[in-house]
């Protein structure tokens, strides 16, 4: 019987999404457990007052490669090591599988830790436990594979998502049917061009309501620009606490492989998944409730975060997209 378990699953938003699954089905074995979750400050808000949740450790793991920040960063890894073991944890589980959730992991004083045999960076010699998770295999499945480990039931997958009951407040903006669209993405090569996603809301019978960060704005309003006015932009206007509920009241989505779309997935909200160099039978939207939309060309997955063309995504064409969304049966009026 584990008393208290420490998740270490630091970001990125799509990843934390697929590992509600884990939590959900490691509560329901463990229910008396007490959970605590390593969060990327960033990302913090995905998860705060989680009912499941019984303490977050925020870490600002984006200042630790700065060496301008240096000092803040010993500082920091001084206290949590401090504090991560005064909590005497039962288990450790690391989802993440790098350096520093390995170096999270060993921090914690924890003599039960799990992780991946195919742990990156060196992360697996932190481990007392290796699960193989296997490469082409969905996220969700592979944290699921620990979980089994665990004994935990995972016949039944579901995403216990930390839903806001109150409306945002930009809920005067929003159209009564809307569709909404994320048309940015943390790799420039996962980015369909914002005046595809432009033309294709022009082309929709309902309005378009585009979500993003504050990077995202200038993608956002190029979208609204080229919409012939069927397309409002709340990029930057929200936070990521509010993004569930606006797409939970979408019609559909349109998305790169970015962390909104397994939002949407995991709403059950149908998502037109657009694809270029990254693969969908690992990072696409999980369950049925989804269509991906890619080309097949033979460099196909690539992986690259910078490519001088990017023709998987510049070649595929707003026309090509509207079709299939207008064929399927969910958009027919």
């Amino acid at each position: 019987m584990y008393e208290k378990i420490l998740i270490i699953k630091p970001s990125s938003y799509g990843d934390v999404i697929h590992a509600l699954p884990f939590l959900q089905v490691l509560k329901n074995k463990y229910p008396k457990a007490e959970i605590h979750w390593v969060i990327a400050g960033s990302l913090k808000s995905i998860l705060q007052g989680h009912p499941m949740i019984d303490r977050l450790w925020v870490i600002e793991k984006d200042n630790w490669k700065n060496p301008l920040k240096i000092a803040d960063t010993i500082r920091e890894l001084r206290s949590l090591r401090t504090k991560l073991r005064a909590e005497s944890f039962s288990l450790v589980v690391d989802l993440q599988g790098l350096l520093r959730s390995g170096l999270i992991a060993q921090m914690s004083g924890c003599k039960n830790v799990i992780g991946f045999k195919e742990a990156r960076e060196g992360s697996r010699f932190f481990y007392t436990q290796l699960i193989e998770g296997g490469r082409d295999v969905h996220a969700v499945d592979r944290y699921l594979k620990v979980a089994e480990f665990l004994g935990c039931d995972t016949s039944v997958v579901s995403f216990p998502l930390n839903l806001h009951i109150e409306p945002p407040n930009v809920i005067d903006e929003l159209p009564l049917d809307f569709v909404v669209m994320a048309p940015g993405a943390r790799w420039e090569t996962k980015r369909w061009p914002p005046s595809y996603f432009g033309r294709l809301a022009a082309l929709l019978p309902i309005p378009t309501v585009i979500i993003g960060s504050k990077d995202d704005m200038e993608a956002a309003d190029e979208v609204v620009r080229l919409s012939e006015g069927k397309a409002i932009s709340l990029a930057g206007k929200t936070g990521l606490s509010d993004i569930p509920w606006i797409i939970s009241k979408a019609k559909f989505m349109v998305s790169n492989d970015t962390g909104p779309m397994h939002v949407a997935a995991a709403l059950g909200v149908w998502v037109y998944a657009i694809f270029g160099p990254t693969e969908p039978l690992r990072t696409g939207p999980y369950g049925k409730n989804n269509t991906i939309i890619r080309l097949s060309l033979r460099c196909m997955p690539c992986f690259k975060k910078k490519c001088y063309r990017i023709e998987c995504m510049r070649d595929l064409s707003f026309h090509t997209v509207y079709e299939i969304i207008r064929e399927h049966e969910s958009f027919r009026t």
